[in-house]
């Protein structure tokens, strides 16, 4: 099947199952709400805040708050394009079909991830200036140093934790099983290791804690060794990682 071919088919997959859509609905509209209520509230109590807090207050990363839970949207999201075919038995189909098993997954992660992108960015630029309108005249602008950055960076971070979601996948074979590693994972185990001393060094270098930095405007002094673009850089090779392990199982394993 030619490859223009690949990606109809794929596209089809996608838009007709109810699941993915709903859940990229979701990313949308938990990351906007949240970022608009964290927000008001920083808003309100800005001038109680310490002056240090003030001092290092980035507005551009405040109405980012909501990535926090929109991450899990689009977890859910990567998790389901790949694993649904698996849980419904239609893998075998697919791969009679494109017997190409690089075409098959390189296809399928193609859309979804093109798709992830114009989703992420909308939904980034829209987090943005519904959280900036919140803040009034503690917020930021668009053409301020390093903010489009930001924005384009929170755009970026949604579609590489999609894809990092579409290696794990792949390489598990379960949505139960994805899910009951990568939910953990992001939610309980990065959040220990990047903030208890002892492991602080080694949990920078996770993808949501390294890849987070891209949204960061007003730099923290924390020693991280590495800069905004550097930290997503380091997020693209996870995702790398996980989307080379899932190919492998593919190409290894029986359907």
């Amino acid at each position: 099947m030619a490859a223009a071919q690949v990606i109809r088919s794929e596209w089809t997959k996608i838009r007709s199952v109810a699941s993915t859509v709903w859940t990229l609905s979701l990313a949308v509209v938990v990351t906007i709400a949240l970022g608009m209520l964290i927000s008001a509230l920083s808003r309100n109590q800005f001038d109680s805040m310490p002056v240090q807090d003030r001092l290092s207050f980035d507005p551009t990363y405040v109405s980012f708050a909501g990535m926090s839970l929109g991450q899990l949207a689009m977890i859910v999201f990567g998790v389901l394009v790949v694993s649904n075919e698996y849980s419904t038995g239609m893998i075998r189909v697919s791969l009679a079909a494109v017997p190409q098993r690089a075409a098959f997954l390189f296809g399928k992660i193609a859309v979804a991830g093109a798709l992830a992108l114009a989703v992420g960015m909308a939904t980034s630029f829209a987090a943005f200036f519904l959280g900036q309108a919140m803040l009034g005249p503690h917020g930021a602008r668009i053409g301020d140093p390093g903010v489009l950055r930001a924005v384009l960076g929170g755009g970026l971070y949604m579609t590489l934790i999609a894809m990092f979601s579409m290696g794990v996948a792949a390489m598990l074979r379960s949505p139960m099983l994805s899910l009951g590693i990568l939910m953990p994972f992001f939610f309980l185990i990065s959040n220990i290791l990047g903030n208890v001393d002892a492991t602080k060094k080694l949990g920078r270098f996770l993808p949501d804690q390294a890849g987070s930095r891209i949204m960061q405007v007003v730099p923290r002094a924390d020693g991280t060794p590495y800069g905004p673009w550097g930290g997503l850089g380091i997020m693209v090779l996870w995702v790398i990682a996980a989307l080379a392990g899932g190919y492998a199982v593919l190409k290894n394993r029986d359907a």
